[in-house]
C-alpha cells in the first residue's frame, strides 16, 4: 500500500516512525515542524539525501536516521541544530565530509558507523580535496517557491489564530463584569464610579 504525505501538522514534539519499512525520500516539508524535539526514522528503507531543511528544526534534541539507505552528504545546515544531543546516521550510504562546528563537535564515531564514504573528524579517515569537491552540498531549499509560500501560510495562520484568540478573550472578559485586573484603577471602590481606562 502506497501512502503519500500530503500535509503535515505543525505542532508535533516527537515523531517516531522507526521499524516500519517505510520507503522513499524524506520529505523536505518536515523542516517546517519548528517545535519538533525528537525525530526517529530509523530502520526503514528510506532513500535519497538528508533534506537540508532539517537544519530548520532548531528545537530538535534527538535525530535518528540510522539503518536506512540514505546517500549523499550530511547537510551543513544541520550545524544550526544547537540543541541536538543525540545524532545517529549510522548504517546508511552517506559520503563526503562530516560537518564541523557547534553540536557536531560533540558526536562520536558511533553516530556515523557503517557509512564508508564519510570522512573527517571524529572518524579516523581524513578527507582529501577531491572528496570535498566530489560531493557538492545540497541546496538549502529544494523548491524555493513552495518554501516561501509555506512560510507565508504559517505566518497567516499564526496571525489569524492570534486575532481570534484576542477577540474571544476580550469578549469574555468584558461581558462577564469588571475584569479583576482593572480593580486597582477604580476612582471610588465603594460607589459605582466609572473606571479609568
Amino acid at each position: 500500500m502506497k501512502l503519500e504525505l500530503a500535509k503535515t501538522l505543525l505542532i508535533f514534539f516527537a515523531i517516531d516512525f522507526s521499524n516500519n519499512r517505510f520507503s522513499g525520500k524524506i520529505p523536505g516539508v518536515i523542516g517546517g515542524l519548528c517545535l519538533l524535539r525528537l525525530l526517529n526514522l530509523s530502520h526503514n528503507i528510506l532513500t535519497g539525501h538528508i533534506p537540508s531543511s532539517l537544519g530548520n528544526l532548531v528545537a530538535l534534541e534527538s535525530l535518528d536516521l540510522s539503518s536506512n539507505k540514505l546517500g549523499g552528504r550530511i547537510p551543513s545546515q544541520m550545524t544550526n541544530l544547537t540543541f541536538l544531543e543525540v545524532l545517529n546516521v549510522s548504517e546508511n550510504n552517506l559520503a563526503g565530509p562530516i560537518p564541523r562546528g557547534k553540536q557536531f563537535d560533540t558526536f562520536d564515531n558511533d553516530s556515523y558507523r557503517g557509512n564508508m564514504g564519510l570522512c573527517g573528524l571524529p572518524l579516523s579517515k581524513q578527507c582529501s580535496n577531491d572528496e570535498r569537491s566530489k560531493f557538492p552540498a545540497p541546496k538549502f531549499m529544494e523548491d524555493e517557491g513552495s518554501a516561501i509560500a509555506f512560510i507565508w501560510k504559517l505566518a497567516l495562520m499564526g496571525y489569524g489564530c492570534g486575532v481570534v484568540l484576542g477577540l474571544s478573550t476580550g469578549y469574555v472578559v468584558f461581558t462577564t463584569g469588571r475584569p479583576w485586573w482593572l480593580w486597582p484603577f477604580e476612582l471610588n471602590p465603594t460607589e459605582d464610579a466609572p473606571l479609568l481606562l
